[in-house]
């Protein structure tokens, strides 16, 4: 996999290929994958930094990144996967660290606060993310807040 690139990319910066790419990665991990039928569409792209890795075209890791006050108080980060052919490769590690790093650069901030699949938590933790003890299912799928502080 030598043919990589990482892009990022404001909401009106996607080219149309682009943006049809990042959705079709979204709807394939998380509507078809793992069987959530909900609103992949919600409203807030337009007002997200978006943060991927591509080949030949193809999505292979990708996230939205948010501002202050959008989502949480703090910055965040969601809608972070990696696609079934990218996995194994450390490009979710590459992801998350580009993404606190890009908080950091374009919010000067590294309070980050996100909503993590629980048997991601331990990943998460690897990059200063704290459990916040508040629970929930989403998409009958367990989450946990978690909340980066430095």
């Amino acid at each position: 996999m030598s043919n990589i690139i990482w892009k990022i990319k404001s909401f009106d910066e996607f080219t149309i290929p682009e943006l049809y790419a990042v959705i079709k990665a979204r709807v394939d991990v998380f509507v078809v994958e793992q069987d959530c039928p909900y609103p992949e569409l919600d409203d807030y792209d337009q007002q997200a930094v978006h943060l991927w890795a591509e080949e030949d075209g193809n999505v292979l890791a990708y996230c939205r990144i948010f501002g202050r006050g959008i989502k949480y108080d703090e910055t965040s980060i969601g809608r972070v996967l990696t696609t079934a052919q990218a996995r194994g490769k450390n490009l979710g590690r590459q992801l998350i660290a580009y993404a606190v790093q890009t908080i950091e650069n374009r919010f000067h901030t590294p309070e980050i606060r996100i909503s993590a699949q629980d048997y991601l938590l331990k990943f998460y933790s690897g990059f200063g993310f704290e459990d916040t003890g508040k629970k929930y299912l989403e998409d009958d799928i367990p989450h946990t807040e978690m909340v980066r502080r430095s």
